[in-house]
């Protein structure tokens, strides 16, 4: 089943990376650069101009390898959604929980991840069939959190975002996270165009990844 396959392979990726820019171009060498640094998830998010078209060229360029994982973020709502899958978008990201789009993902058989902050927010996305909950913005909380959501929703897989560092990345995997999402620093360099130090940076991401997963 293609849902399955996708979050499996999805989960396997251990680090996605929230990838925006202010032009395609930048997110797209981003993209490149995070990925010659040994992480394997990318989620492009729908800030960045033409996302659509960053979707294709990144999806055709890594169609062969079936390690790497993409995906849209910040889509708010179903027809960004579609829009995201004819491009190519293996998963789909939102910030905040959205029924229809959870839907138009089930008919597509994509697997959606919507940002949830509170227990009902958890709920309501389960119901309509969400297989990941994007904790966000994890900042808000801390790794404690993970904990306190499982005790009464004991099936939810979490993947926090915003607030995740190399310096406590470990610390959300110890707490239950399946995956993590991951932005700021990454992305930092690439605002300058320095792709190097975002290779480097995801470099250092992946050790601590494989350190953490032994």
């Amino acid at each position: 089943m293609k849902r399955v396959e996708i979050l499996s392979r999805l989960e396997k990726t251990g680090v996605v990376a929230v990838v925006r820019g202010a032009t395609k171009e930048e997110a797209v060498k981003a993209s490149h650069a995070i990925v010659a640094g040994g992480l394997t998830g990318i989620e492009l998010t729908f800030t960045v101009p033409q996302a659509d078209e960053a979707l294709k060229e990144l999806t055709s360029y890594y169609q062969n390898r079936s390690e790497i994982v993409i995906g849209a973020g910040t889509v708010l709502d179903a027809v960004t959604a579609r829009l995201a899958i004819m491009a190519g978008a293996e998963y789909i990201v939102s910030p905040s929980f959205d029924r229809e789009t959870a839907e138009l993902c089930n008919l597509y058989q994509v697997p959606y991840l919507p940002g949830c902050m509170t227990i009902t927010e958890v709920q309501e996305a389960l119901k309509s069939g969400a297989d990941i909950v994007k904790l966000f913005p994890g900042s808000a909380y801390g790794p404690s959190i993970i904990s306190a959501f499982k005790a009464p929703v004991p099936q939810v897989s979490l993947m926090p975002t915003g607030g995740v560092s190399l310096a406590n990345m470990a610390e959300w995997f110890k707490a239950g996270a399946v995956t993590v999402g991951v932005g700021g620093d990454l992305l930092a360099p690439a605002s300058s165009g320095d792709f190097d130090q975002v290779t480097a940076t995801a470099k250092q991401y992946a050790a601590k990844l494989k350190e953490i997963k032994g």
